[in-house]
């Protein structure tokens, strides 16, 4: 486990600002009562965003040809056919990944391919987990096409919390699900869209893990 690039900035200046405002109340009142609460306060601020940066070391352990593996980890808040009009513009599969502040905000590419599409559009920052978010939130839409062909978009969603979507994919790229996609800072949402009649291999509510668990068979 390390943290995260995209937090090293924010980290290293809380605790710079932490440190020198605890020193500084530690000069002038000593170790009394308002220095540890200063104290016990900046830790309750720093861990839980410390936290929330962390990077795990991940490898898909099997063979993923052939599979999507969830590109984040969260919770499974969709499973249904919709109409997709940003890229495909027909009906696609769509599985949707909640990530909540606990939870890693790393974003995995979920299949092997080469990657065609990346875009930007800018949006409104309701909570991620409503449906509307897909299409109405801040968000970064990525295409993939696999070896065999098969084009899946995956959409990076911005939440009511998040105020930044990293994207690291770039079109010609090639790409693999053990390679980070990208990063959403505080609380968001990971849509893939997949041709209609996929095989889904997870259900509503089931907790997933980015880069390690399949949630559908090309």
């Amino acid at each position: 486990m390390k943290v995260h690039r995209e937090g090293t900035g924010l980290l290293l200046t809380l605790f710079t600002v932490f440190f020198i405002v605890n020193m500084a109340i530690y000069y002038w009142k000593g170790a009394g009562t308002v220095f540890y609460s200063v104290l016990l306060l900046s830790a309750l601020v720093y861990l839980p965003v410390l936290n929330f940066f962390r990077s795990p070391y991940r490898r898909f352990p099997y063979d993923s040809e052939g599979l999507v593996i969830a590109p984040a980890d969260g919770t499974i808040v969709a499973i249904e056919e919709v109409a997709e009009n940003e890229y495909f513009k027909d009906k696609r599969l769509q599985v949707s990944i909640f990530m909540s502040v606990f939870n890693v905000h790393a974003n995995w590419f979920p299949v092997n391919g080469t990657v065609k599409y990346v875009t930007h559009q800018n949006g409104r920052f309701m909570a991620a987990y409503l449906p509307k978010s897909s299409t109405e939130n801040e968000r970064s839409t990525i295409v993939i096409t696999t070896r065999n062909g098969i084009e899946v978009l995956t959409r990076q969603i911005a939440g009511a919390l998040a105020r930044r979507i990293v994207t690291y994919a770039r079109p010609g790229e090639k790409c693999h699900v053990d390679e980070q996609m990208g990063f959403i800072k505080f609380g968001s949402r990971v849509d893939v869209f997949l041709p209609v009649g996929t095989e889904v291999l997870v259900e509503m509510d089931q907790k997933v893990t980015g880069n390690q668990t399949p949630i559908a068979r090309l």
